[in-house]
């Protein structure tokens, strides 16, 4: 990390179909070596599938899994004197975001599913339902930060 300045954000430009920037950072997160459209028309295949089995816009249903998953709470590790401590901390909003995308990106690939556009809709159906693993992760990091608040004076 350079010590000079901070890196200045590059600006994303939002999905051309629903026009969200969420969208297009879902689409930059799971793309595999590069191919974006592919990665593309297998979400916009996700996203009509959601449609048509909830009944509502698919942009609404993929915006609330997103916030279902985001993490409000989340232990850093801080160093006191000879001890390391697991200190909870306030997550930021781009950070929720990312953390959110990266994490039903993950559990969708680790799904037994046949394809991608399968465990993907797995995965945002499970979201809907109150299930799913990535909300299983979330309840856990915020399990970790309730059980360590003890530590939560070492904050910085």
């Amino acid at each position: 990390m350079s010590r000079r300045k901070q890196a200045e954000k590059r600006e994303i430009m939002p999905d051309p179909k629903f026009g969200s920037r969420t969208l297009t950072k879902f689409i930059n997160y799971g793309m595999l070596d590069g191919k974006k459209t592919v990665f593309e028309k297998t979400v916009y295949e996700v996203l009509d599938r959601l449609g048509e089995k909830f009944k509502r816009s698919p942009i609404e249903i993929f915006d609330e899994c997103v916030n279902k998953v985001k993490p409000n709470l989340e232990v850093r590790s801080r160093r006191v004197g000879g001890a390391t401590y697991q200190v909870p901390m306030d997550v930021r909003p781009v950070r929720q975001e990312a953390l959110a995308i990266r994490w039903i990106i993950q559990f969708a690939r680790k799904r037994n599913e046949r394809t991608i556009v399968d465990r993907l809709f797995g995965e945002f159906s499970d979201i809907v339902g109150d299930t799913g693993n990535a909300l299983k992760k979330r309840t856990d990091v915020h399990k970790m930060a309730d059980a360590n608040k003890a530590f939560a004076h070492f904050k910085w």
